[in-house]
């Protein structure tokens, strides 16, 4: 997409965290933005410093999103780019003690949100020719996490549904691509800071993310899982390809598109 100036971005949990981040250097690139966070008074503090928009909405919830969309276009006209950022871990890695309400609670944000998010701004990005979409997922989207399954099985949904959604949007004009990083020092990681700062483990501070989330923003890739570690530039995950079929001359070969149609039983 190039340059960021004059484009609209909605950014999800934009309040505090990666999201704030976000937000503050598409600003700081001439984009106005929609600061969506469940918390409507911090949506409100980073939109007031930002000239943008503040929108109180959980963004688990369908019903939504389309008033978010709404506003956003009432204000800024439409929509070019998304961020598509709020997430919750569990705490708990006991996979009998996660209650219904831990795990409603991490799906509906880290799943649903992405979801929901991806379906609303299509049409609109579409109706304006194109855009860009980047959802945070996590290195716990690439790996086994033992520590937060419920949140590890969140991230991998995540980084699913964006590998799959890249060639379709693609024939739209749109990119999506997730951000994968190890842990980043936020407020989601409060409890947890000492015993991580003490062990010596390297926190990426959310400068790093949010200059990776831009760059794919404005960029060309699609599809991509980027890996964000300490220290390092961040790069594509590489996706081994599982081993195909050998049956009947049929080595390496993929299912015809027209098995997504299909209704199997």
């Amino acid at each position: 997409m190039g340059t960021l100036a004059g484009k609209v971005a909605v950014v999800t949990g934009g309040g505090s965290g990666i999201g704030l981040a976000t937000a503050t250097r598409l600003a700081g690139a001439g984009a106005s933005v929609a600061v969506v966070d469940l918390d409507g008074d911090s949506a409100e503090r980073v939109a007031g410093e930002l000239d943008g928009l503040a929108l109180q909405a959980d963004v688990g919830s369908s019903d939504e999103w389309p008033g978010i969309i709404e506003a956003v276009t009432r204000r800024f006209g439409g929509v070019d780019l998304a961020h598509l950022n709020a997430g919750v871990t569990t705490g708990e890695a006991d996979i009998t003690e996660v209650t219904d309400e831990i795990y409603e609670r991490a799906t509906r944000v880290n799943v649903d949100g992405v979801f929901y998010g991806v379906r609303a701004v299509v049409p609109a990005m579409t109706a304006r020719g194109g855009g860009s979409i980047v959802a945070t997922a996590s290195l716990a989207g690439l790996i086994g996490f033992s520590p937060d399954p419920i949140y590890c099985l969140t991230k991998h949904a995540v980084v699913g549904l964006v590998r799959s959604l890249g060639p379709q949007l693609a024939d739209k004009g749109i990119t999506i691509n997730a951000v994968c990083p190890s842990i980043v020092d936020t407020p989601l990681i409060a409890d947890m800071r000492e015993v991580l700062e003490s062990s010596g483990f390297p926190l990426i501070d959310v400068d790093s993310v949010s200059t990776t989330v831009v760059d794919l923003l404005a960029g060309e890739a699609t599809g991509e899982a980027m890996v964000i570690q300490a220290g390092r530039e961040a790069l594509a995950f590489r996706f081994a390809r599982p081993p195909g079929p050998r049956a009947g001359g049929t080595v390496g070969r993929m299912p015809p598109k027209e098995f997504a149609a299909h209704d199997q039983e």
